[in-house]
């Protein structure tokens, strides 16, 4: 992306986090009364084996997911969560702009999400958000800690068509 005029990084939410290390200490925790406080069979082992196999799964989809990149350029905006997903609109086809809430009533939850409205959204917390209308598809919500400042970036663009 050339000539970025707005580049902003939103992490993880406070929740998310809390709620990973808590159910990491679980895990790590259990697994070590299990192995210090009881004799250990084969088959115990591999238990063991599989609950540390899925806290390092889940430790790579904190590592993927743990924050939004959001860049504007003379032309397009960019919205990259995690190694796979990716959004970009060309500024030409925002029809419109707008602060909003990402709601839990709305999304039911944080991340990749679909709203009961229709509108598809990449969240990091339940706090202010960015709503983009195109002219064609899906309204798009994501996360943003500067959403005044994000639309005013693209209102602008559009308007002037830098």
């Amino acid at each position: 992306m050339e000539n970025v005029s707005y580049s902003e990084w939103v992490p993880t939410g406070a929740l998310v986090k809390s709620l990973f290390v808590g159910f990491s200490a679980y895990i790590v925790i259990f697994t070590l009364a299990i192995y210090l406080f009881v004799e250990v069979s084969i088959e115990e082992v591999y238990g063991l084996v599989f609950g540390w196999g899925i806290l390092a799964f889940l430790l790579f989809l904190f590592w993927n997911y743990r924050g939004l990149k959001i860049q504007v350029s003379s032309k397009e905006l960019s919205i990259v969560y995690g190694l796979f997903n990716r959004k970009t609109f060309l500024l030409k086809d925002i029809v419109s702009c707008q602060k909003t809430k990402a709601s839990l009533g709305r999304y039911w939850g944080v991340g990749i999400r679909y709203g009961s409205d229709g509108s598809e959204a990449y969240t990091t917390s339940f706090g202010d958000a960015v709503e983009v209308t195109p002219k064609t598809g899906r309204t798009f919500v994501f996360s943003s800690k500067r959403p005044d400042e994000v639309c005013e970036v693209i209102g602008r663009k559009t308007q002037t068509g830098e």
